[in-house]
């Protein structure tokens, strides 16, 4: 599977994270695992903020998307790696 950084069409948000490169092996699973958990804590930061009337419902709807797409490629992710090993495992000796 080949993930590529998607671009927005709009201009990047002053302060936003830049996209970065995961090492390989389990400290790249391990560093995908804690970037998944950064995107949803933005997210409920962002929604957070707003029901405290700091932050723009546009903001809050941002970060939750984000968060909804990173979820959904990792578990498209988990479900390609979990079909591998699975016709691994039903191959025969």
């Amino acid at each position: 599977m080949t993930v590529e950084p998607l671009i927005p069409d709009v201009a990047p948000i002053a302060g936003a994270p830049a996209l970065a490169q995961a090492p390989a092996g389990d400290a790249g699973f391990s560093a995908a695992l804690d970037a998944l958990g950064a995107t949803l804590s933005r997210a409920e930061g962002a929604e957070d903020a707003f029901a405290a009337k700091r932050g723009s419902l546009q903001e809050a709807m941002y970060e939750r998307a984000r968060a909804d797409v990173a979820l959904a490629v990792a578990a498209a992710a988990a479900q390609h790696a979990a079909q591998a090993v699975q016709s691994v495992l039903n191959m025969q000796v």
